[in-house]
């Protein structure tokens, strides 16, 4: 079995540490080979909440790992630095590539950079990073399980969550289910859920699932929503392909809590009219 481990939104200078230890036991027990970022790694993109972020993934002992910057991962209240060098501390730590990808047996995985300078909040995809990626997932091998990462979202399900959607999200949906991609992952809202977007998006040529990740260390947690984290499980040998998207949430208090598997849900990847 291989597992991909989502943490997205830790912002960082917020984190709480009893969270943080309980992420670090967890990824002990579960062992996953890939860990995946998913933007707002920091809450003010600081050169301390960079290194903490850093050390901390180092401490979890995956073997791979690629991060995506979030809004909050460029300075806000430096205006000279958000205009000229918006990424530069993010690179530092986080490097050397804003949209970094990877290609194994049995996973490839694309990065899309959905923050502007000239935005505070809102995310958007170019034509041309649409077909990037496009361009890729086309390249896929058939064993493949083929995600898109991304940091604000594709899919809201709330009506008060339409304004922080992806701006250009419809078209980058369409080509990348035409392309073959299985999913797409996100964050930026710190509500966690699962749906399949060809039940939401008309005429979409074959099933795409939006797998959306909550907060997974920062105490600016919703209401409705602790602490998370998701884990993408798969078999490459199982055939007909099929993973498995468990989302663990952050329960009990002080040194006693722990994240405990809170929801389960089967990805069906759709192999019709693809390689």
């Amino acid at each position: 079995m291989k597992t991909l481990l989502q943490i997205s939104d830790p912002h960082f200078g917020t984190a709480q540490p009893l969270v943080m230890e309980a992420l670090v036991a967890l990824a002990r027990q579960q062992r996953p080979d890939v860990l995946v970022l998913s933007g707002d790694i920091t809450q003010r993109a600081t050169a301390t909440q960079f290194r903490e972020a850093r050390a901390f993934c180092e401490r979890l002992q995956i073997p791979q790992m690629l991060a995506l910057p979030g809004n909050h991962d460029i300075p806000l209240f430096n205006p000279w630095q958000r205009l000229v060098t918006p990424y530069a501390r993010y690179l530092q730590a986080f490097g050397p590539e804003l949209e970094p990808v990877l290609d194994t047996a049995w996973l490839q995985l694309s990065t899309v950079k959905t923050t502007r300078r000239w935005r505070h909040k809102n995310g958007e995809v170019s034509g041309r990073q649409i077909e990037r990626v496009s361009a890729r997932l086309r390249q896929s091998a058939p064993g493949q399980l083929r995600v898109v990462v991304v940091h604000q979202p594709v899919m809201v399900l709330r009506a008060e969550d339409e304004h922080d959607r992806l701006r250009g999200w419809e078209a980058a949906v369409r080509a990348w289910a035409a392309a073959g991609a299985d999913i797409v992952m996100g964050g930026h809202i710190h509500l966690p859920y699962v749906c399949e977007l060809s039940s939401c998006v008309n005429d979409l040529p074959r099933r795409l699932w939006c797998v959306q990740a909550g907060t997974a260390l920062s105490s600016r947690i919703r209401r409705e929503a602790p602490n998370s984290v998701n884990l993408l499980l798969c078999d490459p040998a199982h055939q007909p392909f099929q993973g498995r998207l468990e989302r663990w949430d952050f329960r009990g208090a002080g040194a006693a809590g722990r994240f405990e598997l809170a929801h389960t849900s089967e990805l069906m990847p759709d192999r019709a009219g693809v390689r």
